[in-house]
Parts: C-alpha cells; structure tokens; sequence
C-alpha cells in the first residue's frame, strides 16, 4: 500500500460531540450514560481518499468510528500480495483488535470514500471498556457482526461470478458512503476484489448495461440499486441481516 503511505487528515474539529448529532451507529445507538464514557475523549477528524488509518504490524494508536464514507482493511502476504478483506463505514469502527487485548493487527486500514471519524486514542479506549463490562460487550457483538462479513466474503469470493462480487461490493460500499457517485477506479476495484483489472472492466461493462450504473471518469454512478440487488443474489445481505439482529438496523 505505498501509495497510501501518508496520513492524509483535512481537518480535527475540537468542539463538543453531541450523541444526537453523531452520524456513527455504534456510537449513535449506545446507552447514553455508556458514550458519556467515550465523548469526552472523542475527536472528530476529516480525512482524504487514501489516508492510512492502521499500519501492519504497528501499534493501534487510535479507534476511529467512521461517518457516511468508507474505510477498506487491506490483507497482506509476506511477499507483497495483497486484497481487501473487509470494509467499514458508520455502521462500525476501525481499531477491533484492542477488543482483544491485542495492541496491533497485520492488516493496513485506509480511508476508500472520504468520510469524517470520531477519533478516540487507544489508551482512552482501552480504559473506557476498563471501566465498563457492558461497552466491551456491546462492541464485541459489533467484531462478531464484521466477522461475519469477513465469512461471507470467504464464501463469495470462492463461489460466485465476478459480476456478483462486484454488484455486492457495490452495494455495501453504496450503504456506507451516503452518496450516489463512488470515487472508484478499475484500479481500486481490481484490488479490493482480488481479480484482474480485464475481469473488473467485463463485470462493469455488464452492470451498465444491466442499467444499474454509469461509469463516469474517475468514478461509478449508482442508478439502480434494484439492478445491483437482482445482479448479486445471495451473495448479499447475510451480515446485513446478522447486524440488525445483533445490534439493531442499520
């Protein structure tokens, strides 16, 4: 990931977070006396497409709890394959790991739709869920739900169609980024789905003419999302459904 090397952060806003006013659901659904244990130590920050969240292998230095956008978490190889695992939005938070205890991950986590987060530092964290059995709980039952999106992908990535992957993961990226136009490349697509870019060219060219996007340069408009439904089947919708048992819809 080195071309998503730097720290790309447009602006720290320092004023009072109000729980109504918090575009995240894990945070915006907890009990209020429970985010009192968080808000003051919460920061909201802006970031650029591109900015680096979570490095492998390096401390977690922050928990971040995204707003409408999208964070991507990157799997690696030793010799420098790589493929994205999962991806995040205001339905969660980057920093699972330290659910565990565990101070690091091997994954990398960058910012693939420019969103706002609220910034909690790990060390806050971590005394928080000290303080608290019933927050650890809470945001565990979240790392069971992303657990199972990681499953899911598992599953589709061996035994669905390209088409279906993409129409799947463009869905779940239109459910987080709050926007019609994906600032998404060929590139980017052929990363995050682990296939070759003339594979990722064929499945785009055929959701078009299925009438369920645009492709415009630089981007991908969403025109029918009931096209992009009826395209992935049931590779979608099992940790859609696992969230809003779990945690309530989303």
């Amino acid at each position: 990931m080195r071309s998503h090397a730097r720290l790309l952060i447009v602006g720290v806003v320092t004023s009072i977070i109000l729980q109504s006013e918090v575009r995240n659901r894990l945070l915006r659904a907890l009990l209020p006396l429970e985010f009192e244990r968080l808000r003051p130590s919460l920061v909201r920050c802006s970031f650029e497409q591109g900015a680096v969240l979570e490095v492998p292998g390096e401390p977690i230095a922050a928990v971040h709890f995204p707003e409408p956008g999208m964070i991507s978490v990157i799997a690696h190889t030793p010799d420098g394959v790589q493929s994205e695992a999962g991806i995040v939005g205001p339905e969660g938070m980057i920093g699972i790991a330290l659910l565990n205890g565990v101070d690091r991950a091997p994954h990398t986590a960058f910012v693939q739709v420019p969103c706002r987060t609220l910034r909690i530092e790990a060390e806050a964290f971590r005394t928080a869920l000290a303080e608290s059995r019933a927050l650890q709980a809470y945001f565990l039952r979240y790392a069971q739900v992303y657990a199972v999106q990681l499953a899911q992908a598992g599953l589709c990535n061996a035994h669905f169609t390209i088409e279906q992957r993409l129409a799947r993961w463009l869905l779940m990226c239109h459910d987080r980024a709050d926007r019609e136009d994906l600032p998404l490349t060929h590139e980017t697509l052929s990363l995050m789905l682990g296939v070759r870019r003339a594979g990722v060219t064929t499945g785009l060219r055929m959701l078009e003419l299925a009438g369920a996007l645009k492709m415009r340069r630089g981007g991908i408009g969403i025109r029918d999302r009931a096209a992009l439904l009826a395209v992935a089947g049931a590779s979608y919708g099992v940790p859609e459904a696992e969230y809003a048992r779990i945690l309530g819809e989303a």
